[in-house]
């Protein structure tokens, strides 16, 4: 059920993201260097969101929230196609993002409820596999649509959750109980007793996981210009259409559904900073690529770049996250994750479309220093991760060595 839920929050991703920069410049009116705003106040509701019901699962069950966020990000995406006028819009991004806040994290704490530790790296990158698949379907669906109306593809995505928490009200049984019972609950009366911001964000407690989180932000920020910045750098330069810049991104999901698993199996005896300093090799070279040229060969290798990196690194930070987290903080730990991820949607898009307002190329240009040192970074905080200095109040140092074993 949650590789599901991950393929339908892939397909309305996927629909939003490529599109909703050329909607927002040809339909709506508004200045390039006003979009990131927009994309911020989806990623802005969840930030506001995540402190105060970010670990609501660990207390309510799996179960409802799943079945209340992903109806309600669906109400939002659905919304978007009727609303008109940037005002309207940033509220209805503002209240998506408060509902997708809890549902990303919530589907990653229920996969990792029902399998074992040393199974979690395959189980993470199997979710990445589905919403890769959901992300082709969601721009090759919103290629099509974007003939009729660059609109019409929010009606898609929206349509899609709706659907995925249906399923999820008929088909879920809570997992809760079975995580609670496979983990270590030494400290799950003091947990339970913990109540507030401290016990919902627990970053603010976890000084690994807190450093091990600053690197992810600073590498997705970089690597989220991909994504945000291509739809315009394409179009502008005449090598894309609409249609064209979802087929584009369909492809560079298609990529991660074709490779995902082999990756792994490829890279399973490879250490953190191997992975991550590839990853950001593999960004750097696309960066570059696109600073030489929108071409049309240069923005297929750009983007195949970029799946790569995500391969590489994006089933090993929940895999860390998870095993930091004290069984019964599950949630509360994915949800600090899911913090860092929404500080990548909004300051990437943010930052990225103001430097292309400013200098077409200046977004590749910048990145390359960036993701340099993000990578190095990155990997050395999971290194720590791995083997810390001490053991802290809520240690998971077990855990985390059988499940970051496979990336050794």
């Amino acid at each position: 059920m949650g590789l599901l839920l991950f393929f339908c929050a892939g397909f309305a991703d996927g629909a939003l993201v490529p599109f909703f920069p050329l909607w927002a410049s040809s339909e709506a009116g508004i200045p390039v260097g006003a979009i990131g705003l927009l994309f911020g106040c989806y990623a802005g509701g969840e930030l506001l969101a995540a402190p105060l019901i970010g670990g609501i699962a660990d207390r309510v069950g799996r179960r409802p929230v799943l079945i209340a966020s992903s109806l309600g990000v669906g109400a939002g995406f659905l919304a978007l196609f009727f609303v008109h006028g940037v005002a309207v819009t940033a509220i209805v991004l503002l209240l998506t993002g408060m509902c997708e806040s809890v549902l990303h994290p919530t589907i990653l704490t229920t996969i990792a409820d029902v399998t074992s530790p040393s199974a979690h790296p395959r189980w993470f990158s199997l979710a990445r596999v589905s919403s890769s698949a959901g992300q082709i379907l969601g721009p090759a669906s919103g290629a099509l649509l974007a003939l009729l109306s660059l609109r019409s593809v929010f009606l898609a995505g929206g349509t899609m959750l709706v659907l995925g928490g249906i399923v999820m009200l008929f088909a879920l049984n809570e997992t809760i109980g079975i995580g609670l019972a496979a983990g270590d609950d030494r400290h799950s009366g003091e947990d339970n007793e913990e109540e507030g911001l401290s016990a919902l964000l627990p970053a603010f407690g976890d000084g690994r996981l807190a450093k091990l989180l600053l690197w992810v932000v600073l590498f997705e920020v970089a690597g989220n210009w991909i994504e945000a910045v291509i739809p315009l750098y394409a179009q502008d330069a005449g090598t894309l259409t609409p249609s064209g810049v979802g087929a584009l991104f369909a492809y560079a999901a298609a990529l991660t559904v074709g490779l995902q698993m082999l990756v792994s199996r490829l890279i399973e005896a490879r250490s953190a900073l191997w992975l991550t300093v590839g990853a950001g090799l593999a960004t750097i070279l696309a960066f570059a690529l696109l600073a030489a040229s929108p071409a049309m060969l240069t923005l297929i290798g750009a983007v195949s770049l970029c799946s790569i990196a995500q391969m590489l690194v994006g089933p090993l930070v929940p895999t860390a996250v998870n095993a930091l987290a004290p069984p019964a903080r599950r949630a509360s730990y994915m949800a600090a994750s899911s913090v860092a991820v929404d500080l990548k949607d909004s300051l990437g898009p943010s930052i990225g479309t103001a430097l292309y307002a400013l200098a077409p190329r200046l977004p590749w240009i910048a990145g390359i220093p960036l993701v340099a040192i993000a990578s190095l970074g990155l990997g050395a905080a999971i290194g720590r991760a791995r083997n810390p200095s001490r053991p802290t109040e809520d240690d998971a140092t077990p855990q985390l060595g059988s499940a970051v074993e496979n990336y050794r």
